[in-house]
């Protein structure tokens, strides 16, 4: 008995002490919004934070759903095409747009300046988001090809948040904004040219890829049907045949597939492209390579961008749909990329990129994220698409 009163005396002094000691602590007030959005005197005001918190949108930029809202007023628009019901050896690039949206996760960590470019394009005149995903089903492609087409040319075809007013490059003289898609494999690219076609007419094509892409369907999967005709062996052949394509402008870079033989070449040429080999960077260089892409190219026209990942070596990115030694290495790519700098860049994707076959590391996505980075830099650095109309008519004055 003698013990259980004086547990309970124990019990009953501790308790007074913790109460008399919480009135002599301060409360704290809140909320302190200094402790999670400080800022530091670096250029723009930005610091290094977690960039391993938060939602993954690309580069961390804001996200808005574009296709359920109209009003939402953009230059550049990131648009993930979650499809790869096309793909002839290994699938998975249906997570491509999530998985390179994680990889981008450090390109703005101190701001986002490209020191090469001497640009920011998180910090400019543009106005810069995430769209997140267009809804794109898994088992109809012939619906899916549609899905994809039609939700880009609704965010293609809209008025931008700079210069809406002024003339652009489009076919009926309107400036919209900038749109680079997330793959998918490369199959989406038909439907994204049928939608850029829309908007511009033919357009010129920068091909970054180790596969041409332009293969007779009879060649490439046997075409039994309509649908199975078209997949990411042979879109830029019905491109061709569709006349989406500005001939003898467009251009691949870093070819080195095998061939059903010499007259899949021929074709390639039917189709209005030119061929740089990946292993002519060991003797032209990635300058005679960026020499070869501008001449072909011109700065002038309207130029639509894609890159498959697997331009890359397998050593660089190995988690890609269909992965061919001897490619450039991720350094090379970027360089020969920023090379394209005073190209008029109107849209752009890149594509094959597989998460699932990444490593631990995320090798593969960092390197798509990272390739991005040199891109939307350019679009950023070039300025609004009617500063092209303006660059163009001064040239024909002079």
């Amino acid at each position: 008995m003698l013990n259980v009163l004086a547990v309970g005396a124990a019990l009953a002094a501790a308790v007074c002490a913790h109460g008399d000691h919480g009135h002599d602590q301060e409360p704290i007030a809140g909320p302190h919004k200094s402790l999670w959005y400080n800022t530091l005197p670096g250029d723009g005001e930005t610091q290094a934070d977690s960039v391993f918190s938060g939602i993954s949108t690309f580069g961390r930029i804001t996200y808005h759903p574009c296709l359920a809202n109209e009003d939402v007023k953009y230059d550049i628009a990131f648009i993930g095409a979650p499809f790869d019901t096309g793909t002839s050896y290994r699938p998975g690039a249906r997570f491509g747009p999530s998985g390179i949206r994680q990889g981008s996760r450090r390109l703005n960590l101190y701001g986002g300046y490209n020191v090469p470019l001497d640009a920011n394009p998180f910090n400019d005149w543009a106005t810069v988001i995430d769209c997140g995903d267009i809804p794109v089903t898994s088992y109809d492609n012939a619906y899916a090809i549609q899905q994809i087409e039609e939700g880009h040319n609704s965010i293609l075809m809209r008025a931008p948040a700079t210069n809406a007013n002024k003339p652009g490059p489009s076919l009926k003289g309107k400036t919209f904004p900038r749109v680079i898609t997330l793959g998918g494999d490369h199959t989406i690219t038909l439907p994204l040219l049928r939608s850029m076609n829309r908007a511009y007419g033919p357009i010129t094509v920068i091909h970054f890829d180790s596969h041409l892409d332009t293969w007779r369907p009879k060649v490439f999967g046997g075409a039994p049907s309509k649908q199975a005709s078209i997949n990411h062996g042979t879109y830029f052949f019905h491109a061709s045949q569709e006349g989406l394509l500005k001939n003898d402008t467009n251009i691949h870079a870093g070819i080195r597939t095998t061939l059903s033989g010499l007259s899949d070449y021929e074709n390639d040429g039917y189709c209005g492209f030119h061929i740089v080999e990946a292993r002519e960077i060991d003797t032209i260089g990635t300058d005679g390579i960026i020499k070869k892409i501008r001449d072909r190219v011109g700065t002038e026209n309207p130029v639509y961008l894609s890159i498959d990942i697997d331009t890359l070596d397998p050593a660089f990115a190995p988690a890609t749909g269909t992965p061919e030694t001897g490619g450039w290495s991720t350094r090379e790519l970027r360089t020969i990329v920023r090379g394209l700098d005073g190209i008029n860049l109107v849209a752009a994707d890149i594509v094959e990129v597989a998460p699932a076959y990444d490593t631990n590391a995320e090798l593969t996505t960092m390197a798509a994220a990272d390739t991005l980075y040199e891109v939307m830099s350019i679009m950023v650095k070039n300025g609004p698409l009617s500063k092209m109309v303006k660059e163009i008519e001064a040239k024909e004055d002079v």
